[in-house]
């Protein structure tokens, strides 16, 4: 039986594909829990108009991450932090510290989007990345000084 697939089910498919199960998995658990429907002419046009819908939605989404980035790429944050000899912090400056410097900027992001390899453990001068997009990237300078 073939079915429009509505949410994506690991090792069967992405949501909007068309996949061939057998009649029993479609009427017993697919279909009664909304996670596909039966792959008709009628559900076909609306699968359609769905994707065209769902295209223009993440063009808009990806133009939106791109001007963020050019925001992101131009800023240069200044995060202050107490350090002792040879300019080792105490502590370290993390991923939340970033996202929370960003926040007090006016720019929104979870701190899971922002990547370091480790945390920051001397001042200086560090190149950190900003996943926004599945596409896109930004690299943001921040700056560790003490306080």
């Amino acid at each position: 039986m073939k079915v429009i697939l509505l949410n994506t089910i690991d090792r069967l498919g992405k949501a909007g594909e068309i996949v061939s199960v057998k009649e029993g998995y479609a009427r017993n658990y697919l279909i009664p829990n909304n996670k596909a429907r039966v792959a008709t002419p009628g559900n076909m046009k609306i699968l359609d108009a769905l994707k065209k819908k769902q295209a223009a939605e993440e063009l808009k989404k990806l133009e939106e991450a791109q001007i963020l980035a050019g925001k992101i790429s131009s800023l240069s944050l200044t995060i202050t932090a107490q350090a002792g000899e040879e300019e080792k912090l105490f502590g370290s400056v993390s991923n939340e510290d970033i996202a929370g410097s960003l926040a007090e900027q006016g720019i929104t992001i979870d701190k899971k989007e922002i990547v370091l390899d480790e945390p920051i453990k001397k001042l200086g001068s560090y190149q950190v990345t900003v996943k926004i997009h599945p596409e896109v990237k930004a690299n943001l300078r921040v700056w560790v000084v003490k306080k």
